[in-house]
């Protein structure tokens, strides 16, 4: 007999977000993040500006139970910055909770748990191209004018020029 078929469109299978999704709870809990998008989402909360040049570190609240303080890790160059920007990133926070939860903005340069966690990731800068030489293009493709196949022959130029213009530095 026939097994039925499972009704979803996911045949069985489950999404890891959904498997990973207590994990990653319990992980930020233990940092002090009741609601996860606050990390996952943190470009869309505050904005990508201050998203590249800030990370939320810890979210710690006092004895009386009201009024978090978040804290940032950035760098050195972008804290004066920051500085200026915590009153729009608390209320961007606090709308993120849908509550005040949030009363205070703490930057610091070093995470408040050691050096190994808190590093700021700096993204690299993004390549710039140089547009090759029209004479080592055309050498290029005249390298690769017998082959047939038109994907291969562009493939096949694009590396000739690429190597071809190597060699001259």
């Amino acid at each position: 007999m026939k097994q039925p078929r499972p009704k979803g469109t996911t045949r069985g299978f489950s999404r890891a977000a959904t498997l990973m999704q207590p994990r990653i709870r319990k992980a930020s809990e233990d940092r002090g993040f009741a609601v996860t998008r606050l990390l996952t989402h943190w470009p869309e909360v505050v904005g990508t500006a201050t998203a590249q040049i800030a990370t939320p570190v810890n979210v710690s609240y006092g004895k009386g139970g009201m009024g978090a303080t978040l804290t940032l890790l950035t760098t050195g160059a972008q804290a004066p910055m920051l500085e200026m920007q915590k009153e729009q990133i608390r209320e961007k926070v606090n709308a993120c909770y849908g509550y005040r939860a949030i009363s205070r903005v703490r930057i610091t340069q070093t995470a408040p748990t050691g050096f190994a966690e808190g590093r700021v990731a700096f993204a690299p800068a993004p390549k710039q191209r140089k547009t090759p030489d029209p004479a080592v293009q055309s050498a290029a493709k005249d390298l690769s004018k017998h082959v047939e196949d038109n994907d291969l022959r562009a493939a096949l130029a694009a590396l000739g020029a690429n190597v071809l213009s190597k060699q001259k530095t």
